[in-house]
């Protein structure tokens, strides 16, 4: 295990009005990166004055209210902080937090640059001046004690378990922000009985109408639904399943390229074509010399 390091001195931006903390600092002067750079991060409890108030802030940052209550201005908007709240901010974003004296805010927080770092948090619909409020948080919350733990450990894996483990965070996070509206709910379960009905019978489903006909909606309501949770076509994510099964009975079974395809009702043509798409490489290529 390698040996604890000195805890450096708290940057100017990390507020001292706390009553215990646990924190970590990776990187607090980092370079351009086309990357993902972890700045710091932590868990704190608020004392009962703790207030915060910026005008901006030099990296986009990711905080959540894990217990507690408190009152954020972010970007000009009020909002009330209770468990569950999860917020961010950064460059050119006016933030103003601060806690109730009677319910202490309990909260974690990751502030982190690089490339990266505007397309992650667009994809997760986080962008800096956003509030939500999380659904579940049991994943949330076991993402960032991770995250805390591997920012700790102070070895050359460091930056990069971490960096890696901020995107297992973001990717708990979006999956926790479920909607909240009944519609929307009913959306999401119409959504989920589609998609888990493609993943058992994707075989037998060759095109895009009769994995609609299964079921049991119409072709621009499945894909509307795919489009919105799960960023793709439902086309595609058909056909991802199918290539990544031709993939596997390629590489196990010693079948031939057109047997496979038979399999899935397409040509060889058709089907060398989408394998690919799919995979980047053409199942000849993927079979090496046994093709």
């Amino acid at each position: 295990m390698p040996a604890p390091r000195p805890t450096p001195e708290p940057p100017a931006f990390v507020s001292a009005q706390v009553t215990a903390a646990r924190r970590f600092y990776l990187n607090l002067k980092p370079r351009p990166t086309p990357g993902l750079t972890v700045v710091c991060g932590g868990w704190e409890e608020c004392a009962p004055d703790y207030t915060i108030d910026r005008k901006t802030f030099p990296y986009p940052s990711v905080e959540f209210v894990a217990s507690g209550r408190g009152e954020l201005v972010l970007a000009g908007k009020r909002h009330d902080l209770a468990p569950g709240a999860l917020f961010t901010y950064g460059p050119g974003i006016s933030h103003r937090i601060h806690t109730s004296a009677d319910a202490p805010l309990k909260k974690y927080f990751v502030n982190f640059t690089g490339a990266r770092a505007s397309a992650l948090l667009r994809e997760s619909a986080l962008n800096p001046g956003t509030l939500t409020r999380l659904g579940t948080t049991t994943d949330v919350r076991n993402a960032f004690d991770a995250l805390i733990r591997f920012g700790t450990l102070h070895d050359r894996h460091t930056a990069r378990s971490c960096a890696l483990q901020l995107e297992l965070l973001l990717l708990a996070i979006v999956r926790a922000n479920q909607p909240s509206s009944p519609a929307a709910r009913r959306s999401m379960a119409t959504f989920e009985r589609c998609r888990a009905h493609i993943d058992q019978h994707f075989l037998a489903l060759p095109t895009l109408q009769s994995a609609a006909t299964a079921c049991h909606v119409d072709e621009a309501y499945l894909c509307r639904l795919f489009q919105r949770f799960q960023d793709e076509t439902p086309y595609r994510y058909l056909q991802r399943l199918q290539m990544q099964w031709a993939a596997e009975r390629l590489h196990s079974s010693g079948r031939l390229v057109r047997e496979i395809a038979a399999d899935l009702h397409l040509d060889p043509f058709q089907f060398s074509r989408t394998f690919k798409r799919i995979h980047g490489v053409s199942p000849s290529t993927f079979l090496g010399p046994r093709g």
